[in-house]
């Protein structure tokens, strides 16, 4: 958890970690799904899958929340070939941002072009139900820091990068049309990450609704702005676990989450499957 990422370095780990998972599941994968608190089964459903967990890739960290398997799983939607981030690392772990960030940066090197980050989420906007899908189209990053800030490795990408369209308008387009034909209510909505780990204030959840979000969570955008650093093609997609604080009147807790994440598996794992075959990069 301490280990250090220098810039000089970054670059090369990802590239040792590319040759590590490549040793192990030799398909050129152009897409890549991570899969949120609750929300793993979907690796369950690749065709030839090969499973690799965290600690077995060189420079990935090991993750200590209870819903989060802790594998990268290589395999195949509808004959295409997906790399799976079965779980993900949080900066409320006590992670760094570049140690969080680090599969992204793999999945870069490794040539995705295409991720899909997925997540659960409190609701703030009230239109959005328990177990209701939420497709991000923008962000608000309140964790308080950049995973982008300190010198740059333009082997990675610019220095500045353009942030105007993180959430790529023609996956939305996408999800939001596979949505409609297995009859799934799916909302669009603005995304609040905050650091976590405790949950939110009834304060603070007023203060989001004022500052435009509609739901919040403690993951997902920094690994976005990796990837669009890199240039990667990002969709997001919250499943509104609990709602937020103040709003229910109900205290929150994990297992809460983890009951809605499998609640709305089937529902979850099909729309996945239907959007990422047909995801261009």
């Amino acid at each position: 958890m301490d280990q250090a990422f220098s810039v000089e370095t970054l670059y090369e780990r990802a590239e040792h970690a590319a040759r590590t998972i490549r040793a192990r599941w030799s398909e050129e994968a152009r897409s890549s799904v991570v899969l949120g608190s609750g929300l793993g089964a979907f690796a369950d459903e690749l065709d030839e899958p090969v499973a690799i967990p965290f600690e077995e890739i060189p420079g990935f960290a090991e993750t200590t929340v209870e819903g989060h398997a802790g594998r990268l799983v290589g395999g195949k939607i509808e004959g295409v070939p997906i790399v799976v981030m079965q779980g993900r690392f949080h900066f409320y772990e006590g992670y760094s941002f570049e140690e969080a960030t680090f599969p992204v940066r793999t999945l870069g090197v490794l040539g995705v072009r295409s991720l899909v980050l997925t997540n659960a989420a409190g609701g703030i906007n009230t239109a959005l139900k328990q177990g209701a899908l939420m497709l991000i189209s923008d962000h608000l990053n309140l964790m308080g820091a950049n995973p982008l800030r300190g010198a740059n490795d333009d082997r990675f990408g610019a220095r500045f990068p353009d942030m105007s369209e993180v959430y790529d308008r023609e996956y939305q387009e996408i999800a939001v049309a596979e949505a409609h034909e297995m009859k799934l209510q799916m909302e669009r909505g603005v995304y609040a990450a905050l650091s976590g780990p405790s949950y939110e204030t009834p304060a603070e959840i007023r203060m989001l609704r004022t500052l435009g979000a509609d739901a919040v969570g403690m993951s997902t955008v920094p690994e976005a702005i990796i990837a669009r650093h890199m240039g990667m093609r990002v969709l997001g997609i919250s499943c509104i676990t609990n709602m937020a604080a103040g709003i229910s009147g109900q205290p929150i807790n994990h297992a809460e989450v983890l009951e809605t994440g499998e609640r709305v598996r089937a529902d979850f794992t099909e729309l996945l499957r239907r959007v990422v075959s047909k995801l261009t990069v």
